[in-house]
């Protein structure tokens, strides 16, 4: 007895196993996770080092080499890159895909120790940050009062918003933008100054002496301890004010006779504005894992909870989250799902015309796809775009197999048998066509589970969530099929309708009979056109457009603008009202926008607007864009990079491509070589925008100390640096303590003092005679241009460009154009390297090519197992070109390009496509064991299997028309998918029809007795 024997015969034996599939699928549904993507572990971890005063060249040498040097031995790093600005040193470690962050974190902290020690005593302590590529910012909170000024809405942030967001399971770290944190202010007067006969070393060192954190420790006497604690830190202004400088005989000389001191800002050089409003803003990061839907119901319940308890003229709300578009794109996608359903429901209705036998298939949806909900749970996957993707396309193929039951049973009761003994004979025929079909489509994803990074962690789960829905629909087809069919099956009582659609498939099969006969008469010319086609695929492939993943329309529009170095920030606040304006003024304007000016102290702004919902508006992001950029590009004196935020599994951000050329040259020459680089790729016309991070646009004023005379006047080189660092730069001396925090204690000149090289005059150093000497007697000055930022990757000398293409330019195209231009300009000792969402593409992309070969030789091992054969496999593999080349002439033409989620869908079709060849080869063998030939057999076979084939392609190809015809948040990943799929699968189903009979005439094995062949034993293969 088989095993389809048995649930027949044992009907509540096959309701309970397909019941207890739903059951687990239920209780896994509840327990899975929501997140964009699947689960991408592809972490950085960044160092920031603060060096207050000191240049980039400074900060490069003494702090971002010595560091880089340890990092690099840490276990798991992949490559760094880092920048040395003015003040600050920012090192990015890049692990290895899959690594363990904390333990990298871990093993870098503890190497930063011996090398802190050996910092100059400004250096403050090095910082490690760890950033998930996949989740970065995925909220702005923005917060206003008008009761509060900014450096009291600071405050208020930092004690009570921040730490109650920072307590959150999900979140792993709140960064605050347009800050004006407490600091004690120290306004040195220089004329002041000179008149009292006070240096700024003894300015320096009253403050230090004064007031400072120390603790005591403790009186102990028998059974009684008594804790002391030395009253040696100043709090309040008037207490600073009151510190004395000096008492002589001439007098005493206080701090408010030489300074001014407010309790004022630390940092003033960045603002925030929300629709033209100033206030601060606050970036909330998932912690690594953590997806951007559950951080933002985690923020939002807790801003509701925390909105009772906001002080009086306090709000605090969301600017951004990108969990809308995500929300709204999965939204879509399970409408798509339903949408799906149906459609298929009635495909198999007007295949089948019989309401009992349109029940049977339609089961197997809900089953298979509950039941597959368990295996995504046992799997550790979640529920995402890829995998509610793969849900839609399982629609159509997890009827596959209960039509092919049905409709094989269905012909046996048309023949005369009993509904029982036909689902008995039926079940028996084709549980082997099933059971290799569905062997087949895991055969074809069994290499995705040995593809790495980014793209082998996304199509794991969107293929074998695919599988899994597949396997079940085979075990339902097995299983509960033909039990239904031998209870809801009727002989002799079909309606007018189904009798029509009977005939009118009758005639079908017959024409087509005719003009398959008529193409085995012409087998040469079909096998040309086979040839053909094959050959045609891999100029296909390079002609398609590559890209790592469509720009998808998430609802907003975006814009950089970068100032020259010596631009205040009032002329960037400035300058971006007038580009707020032109948002103003955009059709689409949804009412909402933020500036975030200098927020990242490079001298660029970003602007954005967030456009009316896709519901609301004709246009989409990509359509508006164009229009967007022309009219930013209007404004004089700036240099704009409009840009639409994709959100790339994986990625860094910045701009989609990104070049960097390394050396160990000197910056000037790289600089040289960058520009010349940049204005080839520029004059291409294959990029809107380029950019450089290497530019001498910095003027910097540079002192030359007279060593010479300084010694012979007794002036220590300590004594100047000591004077410059205090007078011009914002450096901490201390710290003082206020409601429960502490904050930094900031000596500099007056404002009105640090205008121009001729206040250095004015600065006095004290020589060893007593007197005080302007600094000028000492130094001379130069002004030079010098590098904003001094970048290194892999601790070598770097300048990376980037780009924006031009409408209709993919990343493959761009990528193509620099490697030659970079191969035909760079001179000997310069390499490249790509950074972001290029590096990405350049690493992925090979990939995927060579898990396709590997998907087809896995197919056709499996098919040669199962069919006991190596030629029947090639038979079935002919359909598998034809349906490529279908799908890739729509790339070509412009459609689609060559991504993701179109290279998902090739691959996907393979095992599509095999699923007509194995149900042709499978019932010709056995026609072929009756005694026909192969030629005759093959014919027969495909008369008879033409219905299930049409109608599971119908179902394939209507189940995806939601998708092409999707709007919205993500339609057009899911517009490229389900156009790939569609156009494969028809091209591939029409022509396999015919050319799999044809080549199967020729390729396949003798499967006729030796009776029936003259005698002669057949070959086996």
């Amino acid at each position: 007895m088989s095993l389809t024997d048995v649930f027949i015969r044992r009907p509540v034996l096959a309701v309970v196993v397909n019941l207890f599939l739903l059951l687990l699928g239920a209780i896994a549904f509840v327990q899975l996770e929501e997140r964009e993507y699947p689960k991408v572990e592809d972490t950085s971890l960044t160092v920031a080092t603060y060096y207050p005063g000191a240049d980039a060249e400074q900060v490069l040498s003494y702090v971002t080499s010595p560091l880089q040097e340890v990092f690099a031995s840490v276990e798991g790093v992949d490559y760094l890159s880092s920048s040395s600005s003015d003040g600050i040193s920012l090192i990015t470690v890049h692990l290895e895909p899959g690594y363990d962050a904390n333990a990298a974190m871990a093993e870098m902290t503890s190497v930063i120790a011996p090398v802190k020690n050996e910092f100059p005593a400004e250096v403050e302590y090095p910082e490690i940050t760890k950033d998930t590529a996949s989740i970065g910012a995925g909220m702005f909170l923005q917060a206003f009062s008008d009761t509060y000024d900014l450096q009291q809405l600071t405050d208020y942030l930092e004690r009570v918003i921040n730490p109650e967001i920072m307590t959150l399971p999900g979140v792993g770290s709140v960064s605050t933008y347009g800050a004006r944190e407490y600091a004690m202010r120290l306004w040195l007067d220089p004329v002041q100054m000179a008149a009292f006969d006070i240096s700024v070393r003894e300015f320096h060192d009253a403050i230090t002496q004064s007031s400072f954190q120390t603790p005591a420790g403790e009186l102990e006497s028998g059974l009684v301890v008594t804790k002391v604690k030395a009253n040696t830190e100043l709090n309040a202004v008037e207490e600073f004010e009151n510190i004395v400088i000096r008492q002589d005989g001439n007098g005493r000389v206080q701090v408010k006779d030489v300074a001014r001191v407010v309790l004022g800002a630390a940092d003033t050089s960045s603002s925030v504005f929300f629709k033209g409003e100033r206030g601060l803003s606050l970036g909330v990061s998932a912690s690594p894992g953590v997806s951007p839907l559950a951080l933002s119901r985690q923020v939002r319940a807790k801003l509701e909870e925390l909105e009772s308890r906001l002080p009086e003229g306090v709000e605090v709300g969301v600017s951004f989250d990108a969990a809308e578009s995500i929300e709204s794109s999965m939204t879509e996608v399970n409408k798509t799902i339903l949408e799906a359903s149906l459609i298929v429901l009635m495909v198999v209705f007007l295949f089948l015309g019989d309401i009992r036998s349109v029940i049977i298939p339609v089961v197997a949806i809900p089953l298979s796809l509950l039941g597959n909900i368990f295996i995504m749970f046992v799997l550790g996957y979640s529920i995402n775009l890829f995998t509610l993707l793969s849900m839609v396309l399982a629609i159509g193929l997890v009827v596959d197999d209960a039509i092919v039951v049905v409709e094989n049973i269905h012909r046996h009761i048309d023949e005369g048998m009993k509904p029982f003994d036909a689902a008995l004979k039926g079940a028996r025929e084709i549980a082997m066509p099933v059971v290799s079909m569905t062997l087949t489509l895991a055969a074809v994803y069994a290499p995705m589970g040995f593809l790495q990074g980014m793209s082998g962690e996304i199509i794991r789960e969107f293929v074998f969530t695919l599988t899994g829905a597949v396997i079940l629909s085979g075990l339902v087809a097995l299983t509960l099929s033909p039990m239904m069919c031998s209870r809801l099956l009727k002989a002799g009582n079909a309606s007018r309708f189904s009798r029509w659609l009977d005939d009118r498939f009758n005639r079908l099969q017959q024409g087509f009979k005719t003009r398959l006969a008529g193409a085995m008469n012409q087998r040469p010319v079909v096998v040309v056109m086979l040839v053909v086609m094959l050959g045609t695929i891999p100029p296909l492939v390079l002609l398609s457009k590559s890209e790592l993943v469509p720009i998808e329309d998430i609802g907003w529009l975006n814009a950089m603008f970068h100032v020259p170095a010596t631009a205040s920030l009032e002329y960037m606040e400035r300058e971006s009202d007038a580009l707020e304006d032109i948002m103003f003024g955009m059709p689409e304007y949804g009412g909402y926008s933020f500036r975030y000016v200098n927020v990242f102290n490079d001298r660029s702004s970003m602007i954005a607007f967030r456009a009316v919902p896709w519901d609301e508006r004709e246009r989409t992001a990509n359509e508006i864009f164009p229009e967007f950029s022309a009219k930013l590009s209007e404004v004089p004196g700036l240099l704009i990079t409009p840009f639409i935020v994709n959100r790339v599994p994986g990625s860094m951000g910045g701009l989609p491509v990104q070049l960097v050329i390394k050396t160990t040259q000197d910056y000037a020459p790289l600089s040289q070589v960058a520009d010349n680089l940049l204005a080839e790729a520029l004059g291409s016309g294959l990029f809107v925008v380029g950019l450089s991070d290497l530019r001498f646009d910095k003027p910097e004023l540079e002192i030359v100390i007279d060593r010479y005379k300084a010694a012979q006047l007794g002036v220590s080189i300590a004594d100047i640096g000591t004077a410059l660092t205090t007078l011009l730069g914002e450096n901490e001396i201390g710290r003082f303590t206020l409601y429960g925090e502490n904050y930094k204690i900031i000596p500099q000149a007056m404002d009105a003092t640090r205008t121009s090289s001729d206040w250095l005059n004015h600065y006095h150093v004290r020589t060893g005679s007593g007197a005080q000497v302007p600094l000028g007697t000492v130094i001379e000055t130069r002004l030079v241009s010098k590098p904003s930022f001094l970048n290194q990757f892999q601790q070598q000398n770097a300048a990376t460009l980037s780009f924006l293409q031009a409408p209709n330019v993919s990343m493959g195209e761009a990528v193509d154009l620099l490697d030659r231009k970079a191969a035909e300009l760079l001179p000997e000792g310069y390499y490249i390297e790509y950074e972001g969402d290029s590096r990405k593409f350049k690493e992925e992309g090979a990939a995927l090519y060579v898990v396709f070969g590997l998907a087809l030789l896995s197919i056709y091992l499996v098919l040669a197992a199962q069919f006991e054969s190596f030629r029947d496999p090639l038979v079935i593999l002919t359909s598998v070109p034809m349906s490529v080349c279908g799908a890739l002439v729509f790339l070509v033409l412009g459609f689609a390009t060559m991504n993701l989620y179109t290279q998902v869908a090739l691959i996907t079709l393979i095992g599509l496509i095999t699923k007509h060849g194995i149900l042709i080869v499978e019932f010709a063998n056995k026609l072929q064991a009756t005694g026909m030939s192969r030629s005759e057999a093959a014919v027969e076979a495909a008369a008879v299997r033409l219905r299930p084939i049409l109608m599971t392609t119908a179902a394939m190809v209507l189940g995806v028309v939601p998708l092409l015809l999707a709007t919205g948040a993500g339609a057009i990943s899911r517009f490229q998918i389900g156009l790939v799929i569609s156009t494969g699968v028809l091209v591939g189903t029409i022509c396999s029809l015919f050319v799999v009979p044809v080549m199967y005439s020729y390729l396949a094995r003798e499967h006729r007795s030796p009776t029936t062949d003259g005698g002669q034993i057949p070959a086996t293969a």
